[in-house]
């Protein structure tokens, strides 16, 4: 999970056997080194078509979720797990490095009051369960931290932390995204410094989630923070282009962040590459 990648909502969010041969050819052309998979579906995947067109591009991949509501880890921990073993056993059957993303629980989960002791068990209940089962596959395990309209249970890179330290598996990590981070941490580096040892993925993605460079993400404060403890997991750039009604309305994505793949690929990677090469991490 090293170097630079780009989630899949850049060209399709329905990962069927064509927009997995669009993904991937233009991941290729724009020279990725890995792709985020959004792995809505598990079970609607073709994973031997997956497998078979990422190791014919020698594109590394890693996927990411949200729980379906019906199986919040917070007040389903059974049902939590079961989903997460048919998405990690599609990961493994698809070759890819890592499951990852909101694993504990939904876009849009909030109960209007602060995690309750149950709630948090129960979720770490779930993801210990989910962890061992992942590590048995060969798999990484991650938790992203989002922001306080999308979750009321993990929002920052120190509650993560403590998650994960609570947990103790080997193979789980932190994932941040700069975009709730902007929102959540009291610095914008500051869940960087807080996960340190536990970081091995980041989304790198915008103030307004559209065109990085093009909004009020303090890039030198994330990219110094990076360097500062010696990151060298998977930069993601993840912008918001193609968003069906269903993810966009839990994303609250209410109009277009970035005019086209385009100006994302042209204008926003060239400026997170060059800022990787300046803080020496690529």
């Amino acid at each position: 999970m090293e170097g630079f990648g780009v989630h899949t909502s850049m060209w399709t969010m329905s990962w069927d056997q064509e927009g997995c041969e669009t993904a991937v050819a233009k991941a290729q052309h724009y020279g990725m080194d890995f792709l985020e998979i959004a792995l809505l579906d598990p079970l609607s995947v073709d994973a031997t078509h997956s497998r078979r067109v990422l190791e014919a591009a020698q594109m590394r991949a890693v996927c990411s979720l949200g729980l379906p509501e019906a199986v919040w880890a917070s007040r389903n921990p059974d049902g939590a797990v079961e989903f997460l073993a048919v998405a990690l056993d599609t990961c493994a059957a698809m070759g890819v490095e890592a499951l990852t993303g909101v694993v504990y629980g939904g876009i849009g989960e909030r109960s209007g009051l602060p995690p309750t002791q149950n709630e948090l068990d129960n979720v770490a209940d779930a993801l210990t369960r989910a962890a061992k089962y992942a590590r048995s596959l060969g798999l990484l395990f991650g938790i992203e931290p989002v922001n306080r309209y999308e979750t009321h249970l993990l929002n920052t890179g120190w509650q993560a932390v403590d998650m994960i330290e609570r947990i103790g598996a080997d193979n789980m990590f932190v994932h941040l995204d700069t975009y709730h981070m902007n929102i959540e941490e009291k610095g914008i580096a500051q869940g960087i410094i807080d996960a340190r040892e536990h970081l091995r993925y980041i989304h790198l993605s915008e103030s307004d989630r559209g065109t990085p460079g093009m909004g009020t993400i303090a890039w030198d404060e994330i990219f110094a923070g990076l360097r500062a403890v010696g990151f060298r997991g998977g930069l993601a750039m993840e912008s918001f282009i193609n968003m069906p009604p269903e993810i966009s309305s839990g994303l609250s994505v209410w109009r277009p962040v970035a005019s086209g793949e385009r100006e994302v690929m042209e204008s926003g990677l060239p400026f997170l590459r060059n800022k990787a090469m300046q803080y020496r991490l690529i």
